[in-house]
């Protein structure tokens, strides 16, 4: 093998601007022998190759080495020079089967761009033909001692690959490419002389752009200590405006030099879209930096970010500067560029105008970073100690080495906070972030601090406790107000348990991780906890910690902090916020004489609350086996009804205790609109949950559901409950509270009611995401008009003004519950309403409260937040906007100053979502007010406001012609033009035999009012009983004749129980799908008909919902003998359930239902779309997985079969379909990729020729996740990303062995669509 290296080498012609070469060798872990820059000499490596020595280790992991080249070799800081156009080419050596999976890492580095070519042997040799680019670049041997027989060979086809492998660097046209060119300009001191020399230089580089709108855009900042922009990328459009921008620049001045903020303020705030960047749209970025001396500040990870950016940086230095650093900065070392003095400049401006016009640029979209300056900067530290039994006697040096960290930490409230964990079998924390808030009072519980003991030693475990338990809000972390979260392990030993997960959860949180071992611990896994592998330190003994201290603080200093985007949070004051909450009470066997303390308990907390219509909302459930709602959130408006009904509760009984199925049903059923939550509203959604046992089934599942709702949960629960059951159900483990007996509950009640109060919910600037929903009805002319008046001490002579004007537009409206509607907000730091859409119904009222307002007075003023708040909390159907049923939405804003905060955002949203934004502004806010309306003529300018009477009459004669433009004609559907795909669903049990024939009446003449044609309305009936049918789909038939002729056919089905339930979830599942005629994704409005007579044996409210989230709108028809409440819990609206004595007077609401469905709403779902395939002309990528296990040998032969007639119908070429096939047993194996062959007669071949695989066990979950992760990849012939449909043929003679349900979602994620066939069918 080494030989054979040595003798490749031999033909490279190495050199640093020409081939350069890396070796790694690999057996359990990687190691690299020497890396792309190592040498730069053909000898320096032929010598180094002849002395390898043998690595040895087992096993062989080829997948983890494949990874590890891709990361650490083939990169710009070893010497990799793709971002250049180098062609990248690996070429393996691999003696045996690999012990870790490689389909992975090897696509990987396809996808990279990177070429594989390979030798294997008889144990390896089909592995490397699936690890090669393509399998001409792959070799075989009998050992790698007859490399030698193949060598000649191999060689040659090797030199002709690298030969075609070199590209056509892409070069840039100047005159017709666009760009978007920074410039960096040292203004520090030391520049003062050279600075006009340096301008003169920007000056025409300029003159050689195209500087315009659409081509060629530029920005100038100067720095010395802090970075200054001179202008933006979007503040001048033309070459003129810019040269005499740079002409007027004048020299900054400062000192130090820190180049490092420099690169990182331009990154985070001139490559952005607001300052006028075009990188989202593929517009090659920039960078041409002139320094005059050497950086103060580190300049390595800003630089890099800037390339993980994209940004092309050319940087240009003097001999004052320091030409590594330069190097360093730019995106290739070959672009750093050097002068003697800035007076030399012209001698290199033809040189970078060069570089300018071939660059190559590289998009990527990455989370923006930020330096921490250790002595302002805010921190929150975590110290994870091994307080194993292993560090006994090192203990007391781990302690000493927290102390003196924290003496160099500025501990308080607001600046830097500290925890200590210790853990060894479990982690235990000695305090939290939130504990101590001085230096002081942290050293002392340092300093007492108690070595821990136990083993063994599970560093992963204490990795998931930390990122779970201590970086929370709860316990003190402030990352979600973006303070940087570090975390020092100083561990002594090597982990027994995995580490790899939660150390990569941290980083995912933002974590920055710095690991501290000593010769007993594993430096590869200290690496791989890190951060950055060059973060873990080491040492021989922890009495050593003192040698590291000073590393490890420059490490603190500059480290950077990514910033996790998460939901912000805001506190909600338990006086004055609306709330949703619901009280989940255990109505157990085991509960019964612990209820009266429970429901004295609830009437307590109610007492607390402002339980009014658009204030605080109140539901109790109560649940044993299953769970049962005493009342909903829309049930009851007042405090008093509240407390009558909670008092008058009676414990419901019944085992055993299924708390999750509890937790499952109050998030599908109560924390719904229908159900009377404001959640979509932006309403916090609270749930208390009071359980005295252990659950009997499963929580997780829809404990995390209701988290991802938004739902916060709090536990409490007694000393028959399991504590971390409730806390795993509850949002944070701190909100799980515990008590002896329901008795003590008012020991905990005051602890309740202070964590509600500052209860955190999701910030109000997030979207609520609403289905937007389109009205099928015509309504009379109405508006919502919302005043936003600036109501801060600026405004105050000329609030009364301000008023009349109010008062005035109103006079103009006609208002009324069903026509104009009105809002007032005024606002200063914060916005406050005065009154709702849905406050008064009369004129009167308004005029007389608009007279009686008062100025709110306050400072600053926020008006990018009163915007988000009427957004978020006014045009809200609960606050009575009817923006849902097409009302016009119309906001009116009078600002007198100049926001302290963004408006921009804010006023986009608002108008997203359709409001129509109208203002007046004084002679300090009119610009910023002609920025926030919808059009600029629908602004107004007053010097002062006591002179907007002077402008009134004009305004209102305008903003009155506004309003009546604004009434949209809204949609109506009419019967003899729309489209609907219709469905019914009939009981078919024992028990509507004789009320059968009327069903089957009444679906007849209900079609004769229907257009039944392929391209208007579709017809499905389905009949059930204990399992679901079909009698036809809505693809089935496509005339009105053919439909009316099933249906008079129709027979009973008949069969016991009544399934209703798994009814909805077939019509859902196998009905309203393309493949069954639906055309619900091109918005065609699919309607749902069920005739039932009789009450559900299995439970209708999962896939109720799962077909109102599909957009199907529900109507429930039953009998006397059927469940009313049932009925309206499947309709889209209880108002959609029907009901007749029997069958028999089913036309006696046949208008009604007519009537609906005429002016059914459809809520259009925003889904990925799908598109149809026709067998005939369509393209498609068609994989075929076959059980190849020992069960399906007898059998195999007609699978063949199948697959081969299926290949006959397909038209196989390389533009059209493409076919793969893969066996699977125990582990799956490709037989042929979708671009191993391009014609069908190849295919056909190939399948003819197929041998069946054999092993056991059937691992159909392991198959369908290869198939993923392998064939349906752009390097394997999947053309997904070019929109071509991705179908996988499943035909499986067995129950598989492992889990299928999660690699199954992950194929219908990616878009595939699966079909599976098992054995009665085969």
């Amino acid at each position: 093998m080494r030989d054979f290296v040595q003798r490749v080498v031999e033909t490279l012609a190495v050199d640093e601007n020409k081939d350069r070469v890396a070796l790694v060798q690999y057996s359990r872990d990687p190691a690299a022998q020497f890396y792309l820059n190592t040498f730069n000499t053909k000898d320096d490596i032929v010598n180094t190759v002849r002395g390898l020595r043998h690595k040895g280790g087992r096993p062989l992991n080829t997948g983890a080495a494949l990874q590890y080249v891709r990361d650490n070799i083939f990169t710009a800081s070893s010497g990799s020079r793709s971002l250049q156009g180098i062609p990248q080419m690996l070429i393996l050596l691999s003696g045996g089967r690999s012990n870790d999976n490689v389909d992975v890492s090897a696509s990987a580095l396809k996808e990279s761009g990177v070429l594989i070519f390979g030798i294997g042997t008889r144990n390896s040799s089909r592995e490397v033909e699936r690890i090669v680019t393509d399998p001409s670049y792959s070799q075989s041997v009998s050992e790698f001692t007859d490399i030698a027989r193949v060598q000649e060979q191999y060689l040659s086809s090797l030199k002709t690959q690298l030969l075609k492998a070199i590209p056509i660097t892409p070069t840039v046209d100047k005159s017709i490419a666009r760009k978007d060119v920074v410039f960096l300009l040292d203004g520090s001191d030391g520049t003062r002389s050279g600075f006009p020399a340096m301008r003169d230089f920007v000056q025409r580089v300029v003159e050689k752009l195209t500087v315009e709108e659409n081509r060629d855009r530029v920005s100038v900042v100067q720095y010395s200590r802090e970075p200054e922009a001179n202008f933006y990328l979007n503040t001048y459009t033309t070459k003129e405006n810019v040269v005499d921008a740079v002409t007027g620049l004048r020299h900054k001045g400062g000192r130090p030099l820190n180049t490092g903020a420099a690169l990182q303020y331009v990154r985070d705030n001139v490559f952005t879209a607001s300052s006028g960047s075009r990188r989202l749209d593929g517009v090659p970025q920039l960078l041409i930096l002139l320094s005059g001396g050497r950086s103060f500040d580190n300049v390595d990870t800003p630089a890099a970010a800037l390339k993980e950016l994209g940004v092309k940086v050319f940087a240009i230095g003097t001999r004052s500067s320091d030409s590594r650093e330069m190097q360093r900065i730019s995106q290739d070392p070959s672009q750093a560029m050097s002068v003697s003095d800035f007076t030399d400049l012209p001698s290199i401006q033809q040189q970078l105008l060069s570089s300018v016009e071939t660059v190559v640029v590289g998009v990527t979209t990455e989370t923006p970073t930020v330096l921490v300056d250790l002595e302002t900067a805010r921190k929150d530290v975590v110290f994870l100690l091994d307080g194993s039994d292993g560090t006994r006697s090192g203990f007391p040096a781990m302690r000493d080495f927290v102390q003196r960290v924290v003496e160099k930490l500025t501990v308080e409230e607001n600046r830097d906070r500290v925890s200590v964990v210790q853990y060894s079998r479990e982690p235990e924390a000695n305090f939290y972030l939130n504990t101590y808030t001085t230096k002081e009072n942290v050293v002392d519980a340092v300093t007492g601090l108690r070595h821990k003991g136990g083993r063994p030693l599970n560093t992963g475990a204490a990795l998931q406790y930390v990122r779970d338990n201590v970086f929370t809000a709860s316990s003190g972390s402030r990352r979600l107000d973006g303070v940087p979260q570090l975390l020092i392990l100083l561990s002594g030993g090597r982990s027994f348990d995995n580490v790899d997960t939660p150390a990569a959860a941290l980083k995912e949180l933002g974590v920055k991780v710095f690991a501290i071992g000593t010769r007993s611990s594993d430096s590869r896994e200290m690496q791989r906890i890190s951060q950055d592998p060059s973060q873990a330190m080491s040492v021989s003994d922890f009495t050593d910690l003192p040698s590291i201290q000073q590393q490890l603080l420059s490490s603190v200093e500059t480290v950077v902090v990514g910033v996790t985007t998460e939901t912000p949070t805001v506190l909600v004051d338990l006086e004055t916020a609306r709330k949703d909450v619901v009280f989940l009470l255990d109505g157990s066997d085991g509960t019964r004489s612990g209820f009266p303390a429970m429901r004295d308990f609830v009437q307590r907390v109610v007492e607390k609350l402002t339980v009014e219509e658009n204030r605080d909302r109140v539901s109790v459930v109560q649940y044993s086996r299953e769970p049962e709602a005493n009342f909903y959130l829309n049930t009851y408006t007042t405090k008093e009804n509240v407390v009558d009904a909670v008092t008058g509760l009676r414990h419901k009984g019944g085992r055993p205790l299924n708390t999750g199925a509890a937790l499952q049903y109050v998030r599908d059923n109560v924390f719904t609109a229908s159900s009377g939550s404001r959640r979509l509203d932006g309403v916090p959604q609270l749930l208390i949950l009071l359980s005295g046992g252990r659950s009997f089934d499963n929580v997780d599942t829809p404990a995390a559901a209701l988290k991802e709702l938004g739902v916060k949960v709090f536990a409490v629960g007694t000393r028959s409950s399991d504590i971390r059951e409730l806390q795993k159900i509850s949002y944070d483990p701190s909100f799980a509270l515990s008590v002896s007996e329901f008795t003590d509950l008012p020991n905990v009640h005051q602890q309740l009611i202070s964590v509600l109060g500052t209860v955190i919910v999701p910030d109000p600037t997030m979207k609520p995401t609403v289905k937007p929903t389109i009205i099928v009805e015509s309504r009379a002319p109405s508006r919502d008009v919302v005043f936003l008046l600036d109501g801060s001490d600026g405004t105050r002579a000329g609030f009364p003004a301000m008023r009349d004007f109010v008062q005035r537009v109103v006079e103009t409206l006609a208002v009324d519950e069903n026509k104009d509607r009105v809002a007032l907000v005024q606002y200063s730091r914060d916005p406050a309403a005065q009154f709702y859409l849905n406050t008064f119904n009369t004129k009167d009222d308004i005029v007389n409260t608009v007279r009686g307002l008062r100025h709110k007075g306050g400072r600053p003023l926020n008006t990018g937040a009163a915007l988000q708040y009427v957004r978020d909390n006014i045009f809200t159907a609960s606050s009575g906007s009817r923006s849902l049923q097409g009302i016009p939405q119309m906001l009116i804003l009078l600002s007198g100053g100049r926001s302290n905060d963004n408006v921009d955002v804010s006023a986009s949203a608002l108008k997203e979502s359709g409001v129509l934004i109208f203002g007046i502004g004084t002679q300090n806010s009119s610009r910023e007010v002609e920025r926030i309306v919808t059009d600029p003529s629908y602004s107004q300018s007053v010097s002062e406001f006591t002179d907007i009477p002077r402008v009134q009459e004009q305004y209102l004669s305008s903003l009155k012609t506004q309003l009546l433009k604004a009434i949209p004609i809204t949609p109506t559907v009419d019967k003899s033009i729309a489209r609907k795909d219709v469905v019914f669903l009939l009981d078919g049990s024992d028990g509507t035999r004789s009320g059968f024939p009327a069903m089957r009446d009444f679906v007849q003449r209900v079609v004769e009012k229907l257009t039944v044609e392929e391209n208007r309305d579709r017809v499905s009936v389905v009949q059930y009983s204990r399992e679901p049918e079909a009698n036809f789909y809505l693809n089935t038939y496509t005339t009105k004749e053919n439909v009316v002729d099933a249906v008079t056919g129709l027979r009973h089905k008949g069969g016991r129980p009544l399934n209703t339930g798994a009814a909805l979830q077939y019509v859902r599942d196998n009905v309203f799908t393309a493949s069954s005629g639906s055309r619900r994704l091109d918005g065609v409005p699919q309607l749902l008909i069920l005739l039932s007579g009789g009450r559900s044996f299995d439970n209708v409210d999962t896939p109720a919902a799962a077909l109102k989230e599909l957009g199907v709108k529900v109507f429930a028809i039953g009998t006397r003998s059927s469940d009313s409440r049932e009925m309206q819990r499947i309709s889209q609206d209880p108002s959609q359930a029907m009901s007749v004595s029997d069958f028999t007077d089913l036309p006696s609401i046949q208008q009604q239902l007519l009537s609906s469905v005429e002016t059914v709403v459809v809520g259009v779902t925003t889904e990925t779309p799908t598109v149809l395939v026709d067998l005939e002309t369509a393209r498609k990528d068609v994989v075929f997985l076959l059980d190849g296990s020992d069960g399906t040998r007898s059998g195999f032969p007609a699978m063949r079969d199948f697959v081969q007639r299926v290949v006959e119908k397909l038209t196989v070429e390389e533009n059209r379909d493409r076919v793969s096939v893969v066996q699977y047993s125990r582990e799956p194996e490709a037989n042929f990729y979708l671009n191993t062959y391009t014609t069908k007669e190849n295919v056909v071949d190939a399948v003819t020729g197929l041998r069946h695989k054999g092993g056991r066990p059937l691992n159909t979950g392991a198959a369908l996740q290869y198939v993923r992760d392998n064939v349906f990849t752009a390097s394997s012939g999947s053309r997904r990303l070019d929109g071509v449909p991705q179908l996988l043929i499943l035909l499986s003679g067995g129950r598989s062995f492992d889990n299928v349900d999660t690699p199954a979602a992950a194929l219908k994620e990616l878009g595939v669509k699966v079909f599976a066939s098992w054995n009665k069918e085969l």
